[in-house]
């Protein structure tokens, strides 16, 4: 009986360690043959940058890794790559707002305001990915973000049906670095499966389209 039940769970941890292996390595390999460089993205025609947002410091301004996020951008932006810029983080509470640090940084920088949007409810990569399609109505975009970040980013992308190519933002070395690489192996799972069955943003909202103002919808 003892015998049974052991086989029983080694068995369920092989089949749990093959899907997570297996799903991982799609999600990497799918994701990273979209990677491109800034002058290649420049070439894609797309409707948008979207940049993926991450903590913002106690005093409201990016974090190290966000900033970074934002700089590649700010500099596909202006390389023309885009017209338009979807900031798309967190702002669950009134006392924590991603995506107006991030918009206030690049207006600092010179980016002209009514040309970022915010996305205030893109509370998981998925998220961001799934309301780029289904708010702002994006059909071709660029995604910014860290490498290891980029594959799950690209991968629920292109599987909720929008053209995207994704630009890295490592311009630094990250401490967390080993716990960032970790905690998106069982994210990537998770994001294989929420693409395969299309499931909903928590909060899809009204339209918005970018061919208004980004000042509009904040």
């Amino acid at each position: 009986m003892i015998g049974t039940i052991v086989l029983a769970v080694v068995g369920v941890i092989v089949v749990a360690v093959a899907v997570v292996g297996i799903t991982n390595a799609v999600v990497v390999k799918t994701g990273g043959d979209r990677i491109v460089s800034i002058e290649e993205a420049a070439t894609e025609n797309a409707e948008c940058i979207l940049v993926l947002g991450a903590s913002v410091l106690p005093d409201g301004t990016p974090s190290g890794i966000l900033q970074d996020r934002i700089d590649r951008g700010i500099e596909l932006y202006f390389a023309g790559a885009a017209p338009k810029i979807i900031m798309s983080g967190d702002n669950g509470t009134e006392s924590y707002n991603e995506v107006l640090a991030m918009k206030n940084y690049a207006v600092s920088q010179g980016v002209p305001s009514e040309d970022i949007f915010c996305d205030h409810a893109g509370f998981s990569t998925y998220e961001s990915m799934y309301r780029a399609k289904h708010v702002f109505g994006v059909d071709r975009m660029i995604v910014v973000t860290q490498t290891y970040h980029l594959y799950r980013a690209l991968y629920a992308a292109t599987g909720l049906g929008i053209e995207a190519v994704g630009v890295e933002s490592d311009l630094h070395v990250y401490g967390g670095q080993p716990w960032f690489d970790l905690r998106e192996i069982p994210a990537r799972t998770k994001d294989f499966f929420q693409t395969l069955i299309a499931n909903p943003s928590k909060f899809v909202g009204d339209p918005i389209s970018l061919a208004g103002s980004g000042d509009d919808v904040e």
